[in-house]
């Protein structure tokens, strides 16, 4: 049975490679990534599955349901998306939508290509201040910035069907399907590594401070979500990776790096 390494070296130039999806930074995540498949092809995947959850979510009633919420999560997601050019200059061309859904669900999340929906219980149930929704947002639009979805689906696809979906993958039309299929249950649904968690706290944290939000807000966002996960079932959002003393240290230990941009941001 072949190795993982193996599968890669006998693809060749089907695979798109390993790299580093963003430029560091002053925070300075560099860590390669195995990416097998383009980053048209998840972002057009990833643009369908979330126009169906917009579909799904009008019908039900529960879509945008509060003009002034919607327009004030928008305006912070929009200053955040002006930095982005900073992490991935092609990413500021994106076809970036924020929407929201009425639920008491405690998540968010920004889908490949710059598709964010936030749930409405992060906002009502945490008492959010705008500084906490950026520091949220951010985190979600650096999991974006950073391909993770794109390589949580290169992975699946390698652990599931190797060479021959690797190769559909690149034009066919069955591997388009299954590449569809690998984004709605992998780019979207299933949640992210510790180490991909790491990264979205780290970019996501220069965003909001570049976007002009106080990078101190992450620490009282983080304990918010601990103190909620603490009360019986832990928040969606938290499912696998929970809030630790650790993460919020972390988080800590970067903020010197990070206020600096937040004290000279236009925003202020």
């Amino acid at each position: 049975m072949k190795t993982m390494a193996a599968v890669v070296l006998s693809c060749g130039m089907l695979i798109q490679g390993c790299a580093s999806s963003t430029s560091t930074g002053v925070t300075g995540v560099e860590r390669k990534q195995l990416l097998l498949v383009s980053e048209q092809q998840v972002n057009q995947a990833s643009a369908e599955s979330y126009a169906q959850m917009l579909t799904q979510a009008r019908s039900k009633g529960v879509l945008n349901t509060n003009p002034a919420q919607v327009a004030r999560v928008r305006a912070i997601a929009n200053r955040l998306i002006t930095q982005v050019r900073v992490f991935r200059p092609e990413a500021a061309a994106w076809d970036w939508q924020v929407n929201m859904i009425k639920s008491d669900d405690l998540n968010a999340f920004c889908a490949p290509g710059g598709k964010i929906m936030v749930f409405s219980g992060i906002v009502d149930r945490l008492k959010l201040s705008d500084d906490e929704i950026a520091a949220i947002i951010g985190h979600e639009i650096a999991h974006a910035l950073r391909d993770h979805g794109r390589e949580n689906v290169s992975r699946g696809m390698a652990q599931q069907t190797g060479i021959s979906i690797l190769a559909a993958a690149t034009g066919l039309s069955a591997g388009q399907a299954q590449l569809a299929d690998l984004v709605g249950q992998i780019g979207l649904s299933l949640p992210n590594s510790r180490t991909q968690e790491s990264e979205a706290d780290v970019v996501g944290l220069e965003l909001m401070a570049r976007a002009g939000y106080d990078p101190n807000a992450a620490v009282s966002l983080w304990r918010k979500m601990q103190s909620a996960g603490g009360r019986g079932e832990p928040p969606q959002f938290l499912s696998t990776h929970p809030v630790s003393s650790t993460r919020i240290a972390t988080i800590q230990s970067l903020l010197p790096r990070v206020m600096p941009l937040y004290q000279q941001s236009r925003y202020r």
